[in-house]
């Protein structure tokens, strides 16, 4: 799986001219599901994500972590995230899990992320979503949890 995570003051997700998720200070992250991708990979990422310590301490340096500062947690799927780009003008998407697997794996990751961090917000898989936010630091993290 793979993860671009933001710091955020705040983020928000509209589906359809209705807001369907909003947090404040805390992480969005953009999250896909490739096609070697099990439930391990899920748990794995989100341990990552949750405890990747990026938001400062009193001295300034980033040493807290999601958990550390109770902060929100906006999940949106982005099959894009898994694209391989490396030859041509036209991203493929070889790599990307098919969409009922990546639907069934985002929504296992939904389900874990509720029990270690309620109140977290999620976008809609296979939606066209509008995804608003402002990107403290800034400061952006590629995370990866590949198969083994």
């Amino acid at each position: 799986m793979i993860s671009v995570i933001q710091r955020v003051s705040n983020a928000s997700v509209t589906v359809n001219d209705r807001k369907i998720g909003a947090i404040g200070t805390g992480i969005l992250a953009l999250v896909a599901v490739e096609q070697e991708d099990t439930e391990k990979q899920a748990d794995r990422l989100l341990e990552r994500i949750v405890n990747y310590r990026i938001f400062p301490d009193e001295q300034g340096r980033m040493n807290l972590s999601l958990r550390a500062i109770n902060g929100g947690l906006l999940i949106v799927p982005q099959f894009t995230l898994a694209a391989d780009t490396n030859s041509g003008n036209r991203p493929s998407f070889t790599r990307s899990a098919p969409p009922e697997k990546g639907r069934k794996l985002f929504g296992y990751l939904q389900t874990a992320t509720d029990t270690i961090h309620p109140g977290t917000q999620y976008g809609e898989f296979g939606a066209d979503m509008q995804v608003a936010l402002i990107n403290s630091g800034p400061v952006t993290f590629t995370l990866r949890v590949s198969a083994s």
